[in-house]
This record gives C-alpha cells, sequence and structure tokens, in this order.
C-alpha cells in the first residue's frame, strides 16, 4: 500500500507549478504583473531565492551613504585603532564594516520599504515597445539583494529600536564589534583582544550604573550582538550601495575614505 505523501512535501509554491505556456499571458496581463511590495508574512517555500530592492532608492540610499560616513568617522575617531598596524586595521575595517553599518542604520533611526524585483513586469515594456523609466533603471542597475538575508536584517533592527538603546551603549556596542580578536590573519591578535575586552567591560558598568546593578540588560544587548554575525555584506553592498555606486569594490572604497584626511595631514 502506497504511503501518503505529507501535506509539507506534496506543498509546492508558484515557481513549481507555473506552465511554461502561461508565462506570456502573465507577462502581458497587467493586472497580475503589477509590482508587489514585501511583506514580512508572506510565505514562499522558494523565499532564499526572492530578490528585493528599496522601494525608494534615491532617498534610502543617500541616507546609508551618510550611515556609512559616520562608522568611518566613528573608526577614525578611536586613537587606539591606530595603534595597529595598518594590516590589522584593514582587516578590521574589511571584515567588519557591515555589523558597524547595520549599528549605524538602528542608530540612526533608519528604516526602508522593499518591493521585489518583478522582470515579468520589466520584460512585459519591452515586448509591448514602452520606454522604461528612471525609477526602472535605477531598480535594474541592481541584481537583488536576498530576500531572507534583509529580512533577517530588518529584525534586527527592530530588536534594537525596541530596546532604546542610548548613545553611550551604541558607542560601546560598536568597539565590540569593530575589534574582533576572531579574525584570521590579525597580527596584533591580543591587543585587539584586550580593546574588545575594555569595551565589554565598559558596557557592562554602564548598564549596572545605569540600571540598579541589573546585568540583564547587558546580557540581552550582547544577545543581540549575536545576530550579526548572520549578516551579509554583500547583501548590504547590493541593496544600499551597488544603485549609486554600480560595481564599485566598497572595501577598497572604506579604507580610502578611512585614509584620506590622514594622508592630508
Amino acid at each position: 500500500m502506497a504511503s501518503q505523501a505529507s501535506p509539507e512535501k506534496s506543498r509546492k509554491c508558484q515557481c513549481e507549478t507555473s506552465h511554461p505556456q502561461r508565462i506570456l499571458y502573465q507577462i502581458l496581463n497587467k493586472e497580475e504583473q503589477d509590482e508587489t511590495r514585501w511583506h514580512p508574512q508572506a510565505g514562499c517555500p522558494c523565499e532564499g531565492n526572492r530578490k528585493v530592492v528599496l522601494r525608494t532608492p534615491e532617498v534610502t540610499c543617500m541616507r546609508a551613504s551618510e550611515v556609512l560616513l559616520k562608522t568611518i568617522t566613528f573608526i577614525r575617531n578611536l586613537p587606539s585603532f591606530y595603534h595597529l598596524p595598518q594590516e590589522d586595521q584593514a582587516l578590521l575595517v574589511q571584515q567588519c564594516w557591515a555589523p558597524l553599518f547595520v549599528l549605524g542604520l538602528a542608530q540612526e533611526g533608519v528604516d526602508f520599504e522593499l518591493k521585489e524585483i518583478s522582470v515579468p513586469s520589466l520584460l512585459k515594456k519591452i515586448l509591448l515597445n514602452q520606454s522604461l523609466t528612471d525609477s526602472d533603471k535605477v531598480e535594474n542597475s541592481s541584481l537583488g539583494a536576498s530576500l531572507a538575508d534583509v529580512q533577517k536584517m530588518k529584525n534586527f533592527l527592530e530588536k534594537f529600536w525596541n530596546s532604546d538603546i542610548c548613545a553611550k551603549e551604541y558607542a560601546y556596542l560598536k568597539g565590540i564589534i569593530l575589534f574582533n580578536p576572531e579574525l584570521p590573519g590579525l597580527r596584533f591578535r591580543h591587543y585587539v583582544q584586550t580593546l574588545q575586552q575594555e569595551a565589554q567591560h565598559t558596557l557592562m558598568e554602564f548598564s549596572s550604573m545605569m540600571y540598579n546593578r541589573n546585568l540583564g540588560r547587558f546580557a540581552w544587548i550582547l544577545g543581540l550582538l549575536a545576530n550579526l554575525k548572520a549578516v551579509n555584506a554583500e547583501t548590504i553592498a547590493e541593496l544600499f550601495f551597488r544603485p549609486i555606486l554600480g560595481e564599485v569594490n566598497l572595501n577598497e572604497l572604506l579604507l580610502e575614505t578611512l585614509y584620506f584626511k590622514q594622508d592630508l595631514l
């Protein structure tokens, strides 16, 4: 007797059940191919394959650029950072800029709306000989970021906003993130570890002083940082910076920005 397939295994998303002969109809159908807004609750087994772009890249990319510059300014203003050899400085910046940037988004309260890339709607315009708008051109300068990765980032931001983190706490957290002794290739690993421990200790003392020696908040905030390990630097670059910078190597740009004023002195 053949076993009955479970509903979970037999359930398929639209990606697997669409019929090739309906593709052209779907492309030309205006009602079916309107651009879709991203919703956190949208359920699709193929979520990992779905791509999103910013709904208002002209506005959001500008704010993201400001956050990135503030992140570089934060690093530049740390005297202890320049006690490290330049190789270690470069390694820390290249490996830690993404979680620092997300912390900056949280601190500056930068929220953003998304929309899924709708390739058929663009193909429809081509088939119907319709001209692309400026918005279409901006959107298509990006291949789109992973919906799953972006959702993780937005969930992280929501948790931080709900925790009412103050400016001093953000500064200590950035120090903990930047001085990561676990990065392979560090020459002054012990010194980096010491700097991270100092940042953790200072955050713990501050939390204890502000919250009546209750270290529960300190543990909670450190727990939030664990989520930053899932932040994907390529996703951030694709979502916030490729629409305005194109194929620029962001790691090289960050280092040039970091050392620009220093070279002029």
